[in-house]
């Protein structure tokens, strides 16, 4: 796994902006290197942002939209177009207003499916299997970019300290008892998160400092899950200052003006 990279900003706008930018370009270098690409996006208030700037800049059209995959780290286990569900807001910020090829986006299955909560981590896990490729070398597909939000507890994705999904080896796990509502979640596992090329944490908020160092210490990914959020190749945290308040001197970092 890779050791994580520290890239701060000014504040929380330029920070969307500047993930926004490089989210387009590190799409657009994977397609030209294979042909398609693989994003995980995450909810949350930088998620959004970041999709806003992606759908607000001319420079979106350098991905070539209907050779993406897109998936979901997590999702809250609600209806198909509520409003607090992951997807909601990325199909109003973003997947709407560009022209993806919709059987190449992976929404996870809420309870109007039919499904139990379970069930529909089940059926995640078969489609990220059956998208998987013999390069891949698992049993998921090797995400070009997979982006993260980071709570004050330290959680990443529906992965919260200490509850059981932390300690779970399948790729897409139901969540129950969540401690922020709703309390029934689908997530992705550190074991598929890790399987990404690049996770980006994408951070901003003094709230969050404290999660931020401890995620970016030697602590435990079962105390604080965001220590376990690691790509293979690259790791990025990117911040406002607000969030890298807390960081200690000793740990890589750079900071943008």
């Amino acid at each position: 796994m890779s050791v994580p990279s520290v890239l701060i900003h000014r504040d929380a706008d330029v920070l969307a902006k500047a993930v926004a930018a490089r989210l387009i370009t590190g799409l657009a270098d994977a397609q030209a290197a294979k042909g398609s690409a693989h994003l995980v996006l995450t909810g949350g208030g930088m998620g959004v942002a970041t999709l806003r700037e992606v759908a607000a800049t001319p420079a979106r059209d350098a991905v070539e939209w209907r050779r993406l995959d897109v998936w979901w780290g997590d999702e809250r286990f609600l209806p198909t177009g509520d409003a607090e569900r992951n997807e909601t807001g990325a199909r109003e910020a973003l997947l709407d207003r560009v022209e993806v090829d919709p059987a190449r986006v992976h929404p996870m299955l809420g309870p109007d499916s039919g499904l139990s909560a379970e069930e529909s981590a089940e059926r995640y896990a078969d489609e990220l299997r059956k998208a998987a490729r013999p390069e891949d070398h698992g049993p998921v597909p090797s995400f070009d970019i997979l982006m993260l939000g980071l709570g004050p507890d330290g959680h990443v994705a529906s992965l919260f300290p200490e509850m059981p999904a932390v300690h779970d080896e399948r790729a897409v796990v139901a969540v129950h008892g969540a401690p922020k509502p709703p309390p029934t979640r689908i997530s992705m596992t550190h074991p598929t998160i890790r399987a990404a090329r690049e996770v980006w944490v994408i951070v901003a908020g003094e709230e969050k400092a404290g999660a931020v160092r401890l995620a970016l210490q030697e602590s435990g990914p079962y105390q604080v899950p965001g220590a376990g959020a690691r790509g293979r190749l690259r790791t990025l945290f990117l911040l406002d200052r607000a969030a890298a308040s807390k960081i200690p001197p000793g740990l890589t970092r750079r900071a943008s003006p």
